[in-house]
């Protein structure tokens, strides 16, 4: 079962992300900008999901997860939960 470790900023409008989307190209921390922004409970962990396995997420998580580039923060990425940007740190 392929397994991936992912960091993630989750915000209630695509507005919101796509504004610390910006500070986080002008050099921003995203684990300061979790902590600040983020409304999901990792965000005392600066955004950090710990590992979890493939299908765990919901399909539009877990295809950037598995699919994308690492290191590279995605989104704005649309769950039902809000908007996601989504940074991957290893996959399996």
């Amino acid at each position: 079962m392929p397994k991936a470790c992912a960091y993630h900023i989750l915000v209630k409008t695509e507005k919101e992300c796509l504004a610390i989307k910006a500070k986080l190209a002008k050099g921003g921390d995203f684990n300061k900008l979790a902590k600040q922004h983020s409304i999901c409970p990792s965000k005392k962990r600066g955004g950090d999901l710990g590992e979890f396995n493939k299908g765990d997420m919901v399909k539009a998580f877990d295809d950037v997860v598995f699919k994308k580039p690492l290191f590279e923060v995605h989104g704005p990425v649309k769950t039902k939960f809000g908007y996601h940007l989504i940074k991957t740190v290893y996959r399996t």
